[in-house]
């Protein structure tokens, strides 16, 4: 049997435990409460390259996959793969999409890619004169963190006030610390948004089903953005079509670019698409799987999907990966206080879920055997049904059987 090493702490991680543990034997490190219910974990932290391959060759994984961002903008995956590792999991060099927007921005822009005209700022002057100068246009604007900012570095204004405060709560206010250092402004875009993830390989590249996630903290998309609060596939109004034509102007022209650097891309490319008028424009690139749009995406697939990841850490074609006919719904509940700061240590309950309902654990620990809160987004319900409306339903009955003080979760996810 395959064995495989997971990497990270999240929610992601648990929906990659959870569906990896149905094709081979997987570890993971570090973990949180729900995953150690799943699988062996580990205290190595997800930054120790020299420990994480250690620990690789100790449970005998023949293939590390690294979750979350901060290890991957680190260079761990180059670090293991020189230890002679197989990982799933980009270099440094093009995990950059993460650690700089501004960086991800001007490779689209070279590269052909639709995107969103931008320009990059470390000067709160320079940057409010040329947002000033899109609002004077007619335009409204996004504010960005450059940085890794967890999801919650993104600001959609409607108002040059509210672009105003924005850029002076990232630039002089440091609201963001070191990923606001630097601030991408680009055109807003208005019209309706999905997730592509596409499994990318050296011999080429497969995309998983569509996914919509929930990104602002309230329902109806109100207040600020998050991590995200839920997520659901299919998503309807996304074409076969459609996704050949992201393939073909964002995804393929992305691959090609990163080839041309010089350098080899082995993981997932996570694609945040706005279709404008009928026509997709790239909003971002991500280098790892969304959360959480990985739990919802992974309950829609069949075989086959260790043997795609394992190829494309090997370098092999990537192979499909089957898609059951199923819907998903997913609600994320999170700590009082999210996506500003919050508690940790408060005790957690979680009752018997509906059939066809699964709790992946992102934000959690255990205290002295008691379940407890451990970040901000604490338990994601995902859902799987026939149909949306049903998997809706299923979801929301099983948020109900979840209980911590202050927990907070949107209603109208999949809505």
């Amino acid at each position: 049997m395959k064995k495989v090493l997971v990497v990270g702490s999240g929610g992601r991680e648990h929906a990659l435990v959870w569906k990896l543990a149905q094709e081979g034997e997987v570890f993971c490190t570090p973990g949180n409460a729900g995953i150690s219910d799943s699988c062996p974990t580990f205290n190595v932290p997800a930054s120790d390259a020299e420990g994480l391959a250690i620990l690789a060759r100790e449970v005998g994984a023949g293939l590390v996959v690294i979750g979350p961002e901060d290890p991957l903008i680190a260079g761990v995956a180059d670090d293991l793969r020189a230890a002679g590792l197989t990982v799933f999991g980009p270099p440094a060099k093009f995990a950059r999409h993460e650690a700089s927007k501004a960086w991800s921005k001007e490779f689209m822009h070279a590269a052909g890619i639709p995107t969103a005209r931008s320009d990059s700022f470390m000067d709160f002057d320079e940057a409010f004169e040329w947002t000033k100068s899109r609002y004077d246009a007619g335009r409204q604007v996004a504010v960005k963190a450059s940085g890794a900012a967890l999801g919650k570095g993104v600001v959609v204004t409607s108002t040059l006030e509210e672009a105003e405060d924005a850029l002076r709560a990232m630039l002089v206010d440091g609201s963001l610390g070191a990923a606001g250092n630097t601030v991408v402004v680009e055109d807003r875009l208005d019209g309706r948004e999905f997730s592509l993830l596409t499994l990318v390989g050296a011999s080429g590249f497969r995309s998983l089903p569509v996914v919509q996630d929930y990104k602002r903290i309230g329902d109806g998309d109100v207040g600020p953005n998050t991590g995200g609060m839920g997520s659901y596939s299919p998503v309807g109004w996304v074409s076969a079509d459609m996704v050949r034509e992201v393939e073909e102007t964002i995804v393929a022209p992305a691959v090609q670019a990163m080839r041309d650097l010089g350098g080899d891309y082995r993981g997932v490319l996570f694609s945040g698409v706005m279709v404008v008028d009928g026509k997709p424009s790239c909003l971002e690139f991500n280098v790892r799987f969304g959360d959480p749009e990985t739990q919802s995406v992974v309950r829609r697939l069949g075989a086959g999907f260790l043997d795609a990841l394992w190829a494309c850490a090997s370098g092999g074609p990537v192979p499909e990966v089957e898609t059951n006919g199923d819907s998903v719904v997913t609600v994320v509940a999170a700590s009082a206080g999210y996506p500003g700061p919050v508690q940790k240590g408060t005790p957690a309950t979680v009752g018997p879920m509906p059939d066809g309902v699964f709790v992946f654990h992102a934000g959690t620990s255990r205290s002295n055997g008691t379940l407890v809160t451990n970040g901000g987004r604490v338990l994601a319900v995902s859902a799987a049904a026939p149909d949306l409306a049903a998997a809706r339903r299923a979801a929301y009955d099983g948020v109900a059987q979840i209980r911590f003080d202050g927990m907070q979760f949107r209603t109208d996810i999949a809505l």
